[in-house]
């Protein structure tokens, strides 16, 4: 078996493990759900503020022999981690808490800011790294926390356990079908310099994955869309899928990362494994709200 096969295993096989929990929080939803939200945006923070600390400095971070330094995680990167657990959980927070100031979403953000300077400040000993450290520590919540939170928002709506099974199956057809149809047919690379393993007929074979899953979970299980909107809905995330991907390759290819962690066996980190999701969850809660 070649090394690329025993890949696949281990991505279906850890896949395969934590698809039952993920099912039964989002069949149980209300707090556990938007707990669930909360830690793998808090985790994913984590990882973003981890490749920024150990990206090299002074060269191309793309250049062939650019090394990653021994990032150390600062206090800023586990404030950064705390606001984008928090950003999912501010819209379970009853009436009489989320009119607190201190609680809100634009009191957070600010003070994120503000700690993540002071902490730069004194604490980073090398000043070049201070401006990438810091808008990591603010870029991470705004990039997981509030792109996650969709979900939340999504299974508070009529059908929402179902609608968000609708983004998952979208994502997730898209990025095996992309997958697949890459590697067998894959001839003309898409973006190579960001992703050079991605080729257009992996692009097409993911819209058409997509645009399938979307259909089939609207027929059976979702009737709140036409089968028009279902087909726009996978179509759209064909497209917000790949976006997502190629966004999260080149925050890699900038910080010279090759996977976000190490957190997911065969999948690298958290974020590798929901950086389409992050893209494709407001989409799908726009569509839901509108339908």
């Amino acid at each position: 078996m070649t090394d690329q096969n025993k890949n696949l295993v281990l991505r279906i096989v850890t896949a395969l493990g934590l698809l039952p929990l993920v099912l039964l929080l989002i069949a149980l939803g209300g707090v556990w759900f938007s707990l669930l939200i909360a830690l793998v945006a808090g985790l994913c923070a984590l990882e973003l503020n981890q490749m920024a600390a150990a990206a090299p400095l002074g060269i191309p971070a793309a250049a062939p022999g650019a090394k990653a330094r021994a990032g150390r995680l600062g206090a800023g990167a586990l404030a950064s981690a705390l606001v984008a657990w928090a950003i999912p959980m501010l819209d379970r927070l009853p009436s009489q808490l989320s009119s607190w100031q201190p609680l809100s979403f634009r009191f957070l953000l600010a003070a994120l800011v503000l700690f993540a300077l002071v902490d730069a400040l004194f604490f980073e000993p090398e000043l070049p790294r201070a401006p990438l450290r810091v808008a990591a520590a603010v870029l991470a919540p705004l990039y997981t926390g509030l792109t996650l939170s969709a979900l939340g928002l999504l299974r508070q709506l009529p059908n929402g356990a179902w609608w968000i099974v609708l983004a998952l199956v979208v994502t997730w057809f898209n990025d095996t079908g992309g997958y697949f149809a890459g590697r067998f047919l894959g001839k003309h690379k898409l973006y190579p310099r960001v992703s050079p393993s991605k080729t257009w007929e992996g692009f097409l074979g993911g819209a058409l994955a997509s645009t399938l899953g979307a259909v089939l979970v609207n027929a059976l299980f979702l009737r709140a869309l036409s089968p028009v909107g279902a087909v726009l809905v996978g179509l759209g995330g064909s497209v917000l899928g790949p976006l997502g991907d190629l966004s999260e390759s080149m925050l890699k290819r900038g910080f010279a990362a090759k996977d976000s962690g190490r957190m997911l066996p065969g999948h690298g980190g958290l974020l590798d494994r929901v950086d389409a999701l992050l893209f494709v969850a407001p989409f799908v809660l726009f569509c839901a709200r509108h339908s």
